[in-house]
């Protein structure tokens, strides 16, 4: 995400680059601001949350704790819905949080005194951070809107490999490690540009690639293709609540249909908050055709004696065939674990680890672990946040370069000569790229379809004169 001022007429190459960061930079510059200032705020997730939260989240410690059965009993009392997931604290001075289907569809995020079993409240499901997360993806204005993020991720590696050939020094020394001029030249603002591009694009790049499994059509592929190959979840098939009852409203008809987990993050949240390489894998299934159920308070004893550590998310049962789930996610990934507990007599029909996982999945979920900051603890957290603040800069430093470059009354899109073969080779790599990231491809071939019926239409007013 570099860039110079003029490239050399003699550089076919240089000039055909500069051009594609161009246009790469005006389609995707307002997304990436949205990208940088709530992906950064995400890094402070658990923070944020429990300073908006506090009142309802802390609670007085005590030695002894409730049965779940009453912290159930008295927030569906209180709510009027049905609570469907549970997230068990590891401190004893935090809430029971809660998975609430309301009686109008809606899912809320419900807190309980998990000592003495009193309801404490509700918020709207995951409450502020859900919101920052749907922003984050677009989530809010539905799946073309979403769509706009996985094209954004694509033209942001464009971004970052152009910037890096435009940077290449190529016997320059001022604007390459260094800044010079002061802000009110045009040349301080490129060098800005450059150097902070040249530090923090590989955190961009980074952010970018490892964005792409969250994404509608990319990573929606990416999870079929690695769960038909075995390179993904650990198999067998089964029944758990279905992510859309855990996190969106009830569609008409939709009640009672025992699906199967299957909804990938980009679209919906996950069932008992599972990892991305289980999102589209079910569980085992419980013994049909049980006569005896355990309990909440039996299934909390049998995975404690599992092993399991807490904080994690215990996914009730749904229909006759549904296995209590238990999910516990670290911040390291290596230490991810979801246990899968037959309904009927509590026996363990599942244990799944981040080393049952396919290469595949260990390597998106170390990736996914990475881009939230999670798995090298503040280094990996504040080098993220680095990141994110890098983007801001190189958009306003870029905004602010062509402001004072553009000539007046025209957008200042950088020249390329007609009949160009590095034009056509360029726009065959860009192609390539398309190929593996679906939706960038056709924004490509749309911006060349675009470019070749200007260039037309330019050459037929010339002609006419």
């Amino acid at each position: 995400m570099v860039t110079i001022d003029t490239p050399s007429p003699t550089s076919s190459l240089y000039r055909v680059v500069w051009r594609w960061h161009f246009l790469a930079g005006l389609a995707v510059l307002p997304f990436l601001v949205l990208l940088a200032v709530t992906g950064g705020l995400y890094l402070f997730k658990a923070e944020l949350d429990h300073l908006a939260y506090a009142s309802l989240e802390d609670v007085e410690p005590a030695p002894a704790s409730a049965n779940l059965a009453i912290v159930i009993d008295s927030t569906e009392a209180e709510t009027g819905g049905q609570v469907l997931a549970l997230t068990l604290p590891e401190r004893d001075d935090r809430a029971v949080r809660m998975i609430v289907r309301a009686p109008d569809g809606q899912s809320l995020t419900a807190f309980a005194d998990p000592h003495t079993g009193a309801y404490r409240g509700a918020t709207s499901y995951g409450g502020i951070m859900q919101t920052i997360r749907k922003l984050h993806s677009l989530q809010l204005f539905g799946f073309w809107a979403t769509a706009l993020i996985e094209i954004t991720a694509g033209w942001v590696i464009v971004l970052v490999i152009t910037g890096v050939i435009l940077w290449w020094p190529r016997g320059r020394k001022g604007g390459v490690l260094t800044i010079r001029g002061a802000p009110a030249k045009r040349v301080f603002w490129r060098d800005i540009h450059a150097v902070t591009g040249v530090f923090a694009g590989a955190i961009v790049l980074f952010l970018a690639v490892t964005g792409m499994p969250w994404s509608q059509v990319w990573g929606d592929q990416v999870q079929r293709w690695t769960t038909e190959a075995n390179l993904g979840q650990p198999s067998p098939p089964a029944e758990t609540v279905p992510a859309w009852k855990l996190s969106n409203p009830v569609s008409p008809g939709s009640e009672g249909g025992g699906a199967t987990t299957g909804h990938h993050h980009g679209q919906q949240d996950k069932a008992a908050d599972l990892p991305w390489a289980l999102d589209a894998a079910a569980a085992p299934s419980s013994t049909a055709g049980g006569i005896s159920t355990i309990d909440i308070d039996q299934a909390v004893r049998l995975v404690a004696a599992s092993g399991l550590p807490r904080p994690y998310t215990l996914t009730l049962p749904s229909g006759p065939k549904g296995a209590w789930v238990a999910a516990y996610n670290p911040d390291q990934v290596e230490r991810t674990r979801t246990l899968y507990l037959d309904q009927f007599d509590g026996h363990v029909l599942g244990d799944i680890r981040f080393a049952d996982y396919g290469p595949a999945a260990k390597a998106i979920e170390w990736g996914i672990a990475v881009h939230q900051g999670q798995e090298y603890g503040g280094l990996n957290r504040y080098l993220m946040l680095a990141g994110c603040i890098a983007i801001v800069l190189l958009t306003i430093s870029s905004v602010t370069m062509w402001w004072k470059r553009k000539p007046k009354g025209r957008v200042g899109v950088p020249p390329l000569r007609r009949d160009d073969g590095a034009a056509r080779a360029a726009a065959v790599c860009l192609l390539i790229g398309g190929v593996i990231f679906p939706l960038l491809g056709i924004t490509v071939l749309a911006a060349i379809i675009i470019e070749w019926l200007i260039a037309g239409a330019s050459g037929l007013r010339t002609h006419n004169r």
